[in-house]
């Protein structure tokens, strides 16, 4: 695949610290897939991961393998995977540049604001708070800016390659078809349940609704079959940990 070619704005996707791009960047420091998941702080299986997420992407081999020298082998970047890089320097540098000017600027948008475009019609900044990893998969508790707290099960091996920690401030993304609106829930029947009002509903027949809780965050889903939501009504907008998308602001 020719340079003209490569899909950088789809393999740049994420942010330049992506652990994805950082053990890119090491392999072509050190040689060696083990020796950059080491550096990088996260497992092998971790790595390869990376490699392949970013591989899939990229559409072409962003790393090769190298036969010969002391180790008896390692891995080399591609043309395509030094390309890679390069792309992420320059558009990390432009980023802050733009950060930094809205940074003097008033009202300046939050990173939130100016994160990818995706299909999911909630979007909504969070706090990680605990992380708790058993076996391939982790919980991780996202505290809401002056809202509750919603758990998101995702696998280990993610929550590494995006660096979760508590404190960390994190974009979290649910699709409308996710979430079930329903005018009360059974007490511990759902993993999340946040309670609103109903702002909104759709006109047509498909039982579309708005919900907004009490910190002015809107979240669409769908009614249950049998309610018929009301504006101004109080209502629980319910979804399941698994549902929710994690994606690192910085």
């Amino acid at each position: 695949m020719s340079k003209t070619l490569l899909p950088l704005a789809d393999v740049l996707g994420h942010e330049a610290s992506d652990k994805r791009l950082d053990i890119l960047r090491r392999i072509g420091q050190v040689g060696s897939i083990s020796e950059a998941a080491r550096g990088a702080g996260v497992s092998y299986k971790a790595a390869w991961q990376a490699l392949e997420t970013l591989t899939n992407l990229a559409g072409t081999p962003l790393v090769d393998k190298a036969v010969g020298g002391s180790g008896g082998g390692g891995a080399v970047l591609t043309a395509a995977g030094q390309q890679v890089l390069r792309a992420a320097q320059a558009m990390a540098e432009a980023r802050r540049q733009v950060l930094d000017q809205l940074a003097t600027a008033s009202n300046a948008p939050g990173r939130a604001v100016l994160a990818l475009r995706t299909s999911m019609r909630n979007q909504f900044p969070c706090t990680v708070g605990a992380v708790e990893k058993r076996g391939g998969q982790a919980r991780i508790a996202l505290q809401l800016l002056n809202g509750p707290i919603l758990h998101a099960r995702i696998t280990s091996v993610s929550a590494q390659l995006l660096g979760l920690k508590a404190g960390l401030e994190v974009l979290v993304m649910c699709k409308a078809t996710a979430i079930q609106v329903l005018s009360e829930v059974a007490s511990g029947t759902a993993s999340n349940a946040v309670m609103g009002t109903v702002r909104r509903t759709s006109r047509s027949s498909d039982s579309e609704v708005t919900v907004q809780l009490a910190n002015g965050i809107q979240l669409v889903g769908f009614a249950a079959p049998g309610f018929v939501p009301k504006s101004s009504q109080a209502a629980f907008a319910v979804f399941d940990e698994s549902s929710l998308v994690i994606g690192a602001l910085n």
